[in-house]
């Protein structure tokens, strides 16, 4: 069976060391010294036939003042596939998993934060950049977010609000 076989599933008992080992930095964004929200919802992928995870995405609804009208979003974050596994579909398949899941929640809109060097990739999961800043929630109070932030719809029609945005919540 190859990876693309393997099904998206909910996880509600797993292992991150699975997937990223024991680097302490694995998502490369420590240098920051931000306070991240954890996920409420989690997807993964199961490696066949050991069962070993390979895949992780995770989601929250997320309070959020986006153009002057507050709303909802869900945020996507966590997205991790294994080094060995790389290559072959499965943040595609994670990430798609995920959204599915995300429309189940409610919002009309999903955000993510990531680096740029991965930005590109998920551009090509249809992720489109938010213009301008977007103000998070830090213990110390409110800080703009240094890395990308991109927006997904999850409703035909849904259009991401133009403006300032200032995310009510820890990032996800």
């Amino acid at each position: 069976m190859t990876d693309l076989q393997n099904t998206v599933v909910p996880l509600d008992d797993y292992d991150m060391s699975e997937i990223l080992g024991d680097t302490p930095d694995a998502f490369g964004v420590a240098e920051l010294g931000f306070t991240w929200r954890p996920k409420e919802h989690h997807v993964g992928i199961r490696a066949e036939p050991d069962g070993r995870l390979v895949a992780h995405a995770g989601l929250v609804v997320l309070p959020v003042t986006a153009g002057g009208r507050h709303t909802e979003l869900v945020g996507l974050g966590g997205v991790a596939v294994a080094a060995d596994r790389r290559g072959r579909g499965l943040a595609r398949a994670v990430v798609d998993g995920a959204l599915a899941r995300a429309r189940a929640l409610g919002p009309s809109t999903a955000i993510l934060f990531c680096r740029p060097d991965v930005a590109g990739l998920y551009a090509r999961l249809g992720w489109r950049p938010v213009e301008g800043p977007v103000e998070v929630e830090q213990p110390a109070g409110p800080v703009v977010m240094p890395l990308r932030t991109m927006w997904f719809p999850l409703r035909e029609g849904a259009q991401f609000p133009e403006g300032a945005v200032r995310l009510h919540s820890l990032p996800m």
